[in-house]
């Protein structure tokens, strides 16, 4: 993302405030997380394909539902189908089912979860509550902040998605 933003010229202070969000956002959520977002920064308006990583299962036992709650502000959700896994699409929610045992995914191994769509004109946080399923208990990742973004010392943190302001008039940009 931050390479595509130079290529179209962004001037260099909000490509270096973008880098700085990004390496900021970054090591504060997906290092610590157990649900962590591909990519944690989004420019407002932009479109946005959230790559959701799910890195272990549930104390030892394997995953086989994953379960998305659409934040307030995420327009036109669109999930990615997955081999394996049934699609289930209710409302604010999106539902990966394993079809089988055989499909589950093992604890000791990490798997993708992907959907698109729009973000919100405005510079905000958007949090991504996701229900992790699996053959023998579940992880609830939901908790968020009560002031800030920082998620520290919180047990199931929501998934962060910082969204930045888009830089000046018209150079608002689209993430593909």
């Amino acid at each position: 993302m931050i390479s595509k933003l130079l290529k179209r010229n962004f001037p260099m202070k909000f490509a270096l405030k973008l880098i700085a969000a990004h390496a900021l956002f970054f090591c504060d959520t997906a290092v610590w997380a157990h649900v962590a977002l591909d990519e944690p920064v989004a420019l407002a308006g932009a479109n946005y394909k959230a790559v959701l990583r799910v890195s272990h299962g549930c104390q030892g036992s394997p995953t086989i539902g994953i379960t998305v709650r659409i934040p307030p502000g995420f327009q036109g959700a669109k999930p990615q189908p997955k081999p394996g896994w049934v699609l289930t699409i209710d409302g604010g929610e999106i539902t990966w089912t394993a079809s089988s045992r055989e499909n589950a995914l093992p604890d000791a191994f990490f798997d993708e979860f992907v959907l698109r769509g729009g973000l919100p004109k405005d510079a905000q946080p958007l949090w991504f509550k996701v229900l992790q399923t699996c053959e023998t208990g579940r992880n609830d990742w939901s908790q968020i902040p009560t002031q800030g973004v920082a998620t520290k010392g919180l047990k199931f943190p929501a998934v962060l998605l910082e969204i930045i302001p888009s830089g000046p008039a018209g150079q608002g940009g689209h993430q593909h």
